[in-house]
């Protein structure tokens, strides 16, 4: 048993006093993964700074017809929300994707955003991981790598991201708010809050130390704007993407006006796919084109020995749920 401290906070500046007050603290929400990594013995902070308290658990409207998430709101209440379901369906699948609902229901929008990877050696302090302690090397890499990334790795880390909500956010362009103090507050793009991770895989986010994610802010849907999540992965509950993709269409007289396509379980962030989206904006989406839009983007992957099979397993997804979306697949649209 490692000791800690325990810090209760009441409002954000106290809880950012008290992050700077214990050196190697931790901000605790829900905790269903921070704590799941503290009895793996990958975690050990020196204070929990307990954040539950804070009034960041409403859900508002924007006065541009968007909405504002606080970081406290639990998964399963956004997933929930009559708005969410309406204007952002793809955000609700994949909120119900992830998890079981006994932890949809403690888990938080801010917490999800900053889960760590499902990677076994990661999670594992018997084994070597760059990201958990740099320049003790990849196991990964030469080892079980079934489920790890075939985009944006690099030679120190092959991890996957695996929030399903991140890939979501990331789709819709949504934003990330961050506190580090009253003059010190920033927004981020979710497509860029994760990070690649290049010579620095034990950095998994932009967020720099002592700030508290304080919400995510959705811009208003696009009028006719369509949208869809889909996951596939070993088993239909409680399991974490082998792919996934997240998909806002916007049709123009049959042609597409605007895409917005996000990929899971491939990367070490969510996968934004500009050249796809480049591809297929102003054309009509015929599946041979939407399949070379895909195949462009995917040509960019390096999969190793065991998981190339992600790489058709994505582009599929995608074509799926574009002809979906689009009208121009067998089964009817699923949009809601």
């Amino acid at each position: 048993m490692k000791p800690f401290a325990y810090v209760r906070a009441t409002g954000l500046q106290e809880a950012a006093d008290a992050y700077a007050a214990h050196p190697g603290s931790r901000y605790l929400a829900g905790g269903t993964n921070l704590v799941d990594l503290m009895k793996l013995g990958v975690e050990a902070p020196t204070a929990l700074i307990d954040i539950t308290r804070l009034p960041l658990a409403e859900i508002t409207e924007l006065p541009d017809g968007g909405l504002r998430v606080g970081a406290m709101v639990r998964n399963s209440d956004l997933a929930a929300d009559p708005r969410v379901r309406t204007r952002y369906p793809l955000l609700s699948q994949a909120l119900l994707a992830g998890a079981s609902g006994q932890l949809r229901n403690v888990a938080t929008t801010g917490g999800n955003l900053l889960q760590r990877t499902r990677c076994g050696y990661f999670q594992d302090p018997s084994k070597p991981c760059n990201k958990r302690e740099p320049g003790s090397g990849c196991g990964a890499r030469d080892g079980i790598h079934r489920d790890h990334a075939v985009l944006g790795h690099s030679e120190h880390c092959i991890a996957t991201n695996p929030s399903d909500m991140a890939v979501a956010l990331a789709a819709l362009d949504a934003e990330v708010e961050l506190y580090g103090g009253p003059d010190a507050t920033r927004t981020v793009a979710a497509g860029e809050f994760h990070r690649l991770p290049g010579d620095h895989p034990e950095q998994d986010t932009v967020v720099r130390p002592g700030e508290i994610i304080t919400g995510v802010s959705l811009p208003a849907a696009a009028p006719g704007a369509v949208s869809l999540y889909r996951k596939a992965r070993e088993r239909a509950s409680y399991a974490f993407a082998l792919a996934s993709v997240a998909v806002v269409l916007e049709l123009d007289d049959g042609r597409v006006r605007r895409i917005a396509l996000a990929f899971g379980g491939l990367a070490h962030r969510p996968w934004r796919a500009a050249t796809a989206e480049e591809r297929l904006t102003g054309v009509a989406p015929h599946p041979d084109t939407v399949r070379a839009a895909v195949d462009a983007e995917l040509a960019q992957a390096e999969p190793l020995r065991d998981n190339a099979y992600k790489v058709p397993l994505a582009r599929n997804l995608a074509c799926d749920a574009i002809a979906a979306l689009a009208g121009t697949h067998p089964r009817s649209p699923a949009t809601s």
